[in-house]
């Protein structure tokens, strides 16, 4: 994990790549799980056996819960020192070029593209690159905005 002391140290981190996660195993619970909150039950989704025979030959994750485990990911990348809190703003751009089955092993990937005074704080946006293992292409690239606040004490 790169731990950065204060925004200043972050801020010289700007266009460098931090590092990977762990891998993680995406289960069917999670997906049925992830299903229930939205209430997004497409087959695709929930019903292994149908999706056997489907385009993927078997269930994936929904995109926006890959999205959904970014925090999980990254959160073992970098950690900043020196913060009374720091509040998600929101996502630039958000794509899913590729499934994730389920029973894959996913990680993240994370860059720092800037970090500018905004929102009361600074505005941290960092690239985030979430690879399946043995894939070809990423299953999803997102463009993430946070506003971080320094202790002022």
């Amino acid at each position: 994990m790169k731990i950065f002391q204060g925004l200043d140290e972050l801020e010289k981190a700007v266009g460098t790549h931090l590092g990977h996660s762990d891998w993680l195993t995406v289960t069917q619970e999670q997906v049925d799980q992830f299903a229930e909150a939205t209430g997004d039950h497409q087959w695709i989704h929930v019903d292994p056996e149908k999706a056997a025979t489907g385009p993927y030959g078997g269930t994936i994750a929904h995109g926006y819960l890959t999205l959904s485990l970014i925090p999980k990911l990254t959160w073992q990348i970098y950690k900043v020192e020196g913060l009374a809190m720091g509040v998600n703003y929101g996502a630039n751009k958000v794509r899913f070029p590729a499934p994730v089955p389920v029973g894959s092993r996913i990680r993240a990937g994370v860059e720092v593209v800037s970090l500018t005074p905004g929102g009361g704080g600074r505005q941290l946006v960092t690239r985030v690159t979430v690879e399946r293992e043995g894939g070809d292409k990423p299953v999803c690239v997102a463009e993430t905005v946070a506003v971080l606040f320094p202790k002022t004490d």
